[in-house]
């Protein structure tokens, strides 16, 4: 059993807290009132988690710190739900979810179990929003069938199975958020690297704003073209996978239905309720498939991406980081728009850390300032290359 100190007792309240802060934002945001509902169930939990380490404190002694404001993190991710919705930072949410649970992870005490239980409970209510589209096959046929089995459909899958209950940090594979983030740190350091490379080389700001432009252009399409092939390729195997498993249910139904039982076994369903789902399922041909296509090939039908989105996406990402070292040489030339070329691109890359942070988990500064050592590094590098390759042609 674990022995809790203040200092991790207060660290604990500080994370139930900033989550309760969340999900009630989240809830006072959301329109759809089942996802509300859901987000309201959380911050419920939530606050019985932060009330237990309320209490821990007062048995140490200890007095219970007034409620302040929530990280940076959390205030971050408040701010993009007003934006752009609540389904938009789905990602960002889970993976903090995600820290949350490894931080309880070597803390084994009654007192975890209980919080840990919860947070299974809210990793299956996350499952369910993100089938907002489309619910459930096995839940609706079992629904029919046995109210039992859908309590068996809807609870979390055994420990060992799949990865501790398809762990938070499985999200954001769809990662929306992420290849903004990551589109923009491309063009960021790329072409600052290009700028300075031709800045050592010339002195001439004509020059260095058309190799800045002609960067930022060549690039952004370069990233729209690669990830337009790569996801239409994706796709393309995605949807050859699902014409081939539609033609096995044709062709092999009573094949198919046994394997779809076969994997509601190893779920922990006896073999008489796992035939009776299967049998159920297969009386909907299109839910079968449906369930099929998510548990045997781990596909999700209506999360196949557009290739067009995303490479629209990826080009838009990068064209906004590599603008940001052109910028200056618009306005100015010389060392002026050298200087402020430096600045802005490292106070960029500094920023595009701190949004990183909000995926990694790790602290805002320490990835802000990464992002600039490493800018920074691929800069000097490229700067010192021009210069000496200058030289060298003159």
């Amino acid at each position: 059993m674990a022995t809790f100190d203040v200092q991790q007792s207060l660290e604990n309240l500080k994370l139930e807290r900033d989550a309760i802060v969340l999900y009630d934002a989240l809830a006072g945001i959301e329109k759809d009132e089942r996802r509300a509902m859901a987000f309201r169930t959380i911050a419920g939990n939530e606050r019985r988690h932060a009330e237990v380490w309320a209490s821990k404190l007062r048995e140490l002694g200890a007095s219970v710190p007034p409620v302040g404001g929530p990280r940076l993190r959390v205030r971050t991710i408040i701010v993009l739900a007003r934006v752009f919705g609540t389904r938009s930072v789905s990602d960002l949410v889970q993976a903090l979810e995600g820290d949350e649970e490894e931080t309880y992870a070597g803390q084994a005490s009654p007192e975890v179990e209980a919080i840990a239980a919860d947070e299974r409970e809210h990793a299956q209510i996350w499952k369910r929003l993100g089938d907002d589209k489309a619910e459930d096959p096995a839940a609706k046929s079992a629904t029919a069938a046995d109210p039992a089995v859908l309590r068996e459909v809807k609870a979390p899958r055994p420990k060992g199975e799949t990865g501790r209950d398809e762990r938070w940090h499985r999200t954001g594979q769809s990662g929306t958020v992420r290849a903004v983030i990551f589109g923009v740190s491309d063009g960021l350091v790329s072409n600052t690297s290009l700028v300075m490379g031709i800045t050592g080389a010339s002195t001439d700001p004509h020059f260095i704003l058309l190799a800045g432009i002609a960067g930022l252009l060549a690039g952004s399409f370069s990233m729209a073209a690669g990830e337009y092939i790569s996801m239409q390729s994706q796709r393309e195997l995605y949807e050859r996978q699902i014409a081939l498993e539609r033609a096995e249910m044709e062709a092999m139904p009573d094949e198919e239905q046994a394997e779809l039982a076969a994997i509601y076994r190893t779920k922990g369903f006896t073999e008489e309720e796992a035939k009776r789902v299967a049998a159920r399922l297969f009386h909907d041909k299109e839910a079968a498939l449906d369930t099929l296509i998510r548990e045997e090939l781990g596909l999700d039908p209506d999360q196949l991406g557009s290739p067009w989105g995303a490479a629209f996406g990826s080009l838009v990402a990068f064209a906004a980081g590599a603008a940001v070292p052109v910028l200056p040489y618009l306005v100015a030339s010389g060392a002026a728009a050298f200087v402020v070329s430096i600045v802005l691109s490292l106070a960029a890359m500094f920023l595009v850390g701190i949004a990183i942070s909000l995926l990694t988990g790790r602290s805002a500064l320490f990835s802000g300032a990464r992002q600039v050592g490493i800018g920074a590094l691929a800069a000097a590098v490229t700067f010192l290359v021009g210069r000496l390759i200058g030289v060298a042609v003159a």
